[in-house]
């Protein structure tokens, strides 16, 4: 019997674990020249001059340029299940700080709680 397990990978996965082992430095680049183009707002946020959640291009995917910076920023691989939760509640910020990983449900609380409490940003 063999000790080999099949993992599955879904295509994000597949994608950013390239990005990590053959093009971190340029992932970096291009994720420090995101974040030189945002604004710092009135709450700490680093946002971008977007309408709605910012997007990027690299390497031939969209993504999320939260995403995009936490993962390059953390060195992370994430799979499509996993979300990025701005702690801010603000869907335009790009600071690592304001960012962490969660599940769909987390996320969905974090709503819960920011509808029925707000944000201190004195904790951020």
């Amino acid at each position: 019997m063999s000790n080999d397990y099949f993992v599955f990978q879904d295509e994000s996965e597949v994608w950013l674990k390239d990005i990590m082992d053959n093009r971190y430095e340029e992932a970096l680049a291009r994720a420090n020249s995101l974040l030189r183009q945002t604004t710092p707002d009135a709450n700490g946020c680093w946002v971008r001059p977007t309408k709605k959640r910012p997007k990027l291009r690299f390497r031939g995917w969209q993504v999320a340029a939260a995403r995009f910076v936490y993962c390059v920023v953390n060195r992370e691989v994430l799979s499509q299940r996993i979300v990025i939760r701005h702690r801010c509640h603000n869907e335009r910020c790009c600071r690592p700080e304001h960012l962490q990983t969660g599940s769909a449900a987390d996320n969905k609380r974090d709503d819960w709680d920011y509808w029925a409490n707000g944000v201190n940003y004195d904790l951020l």
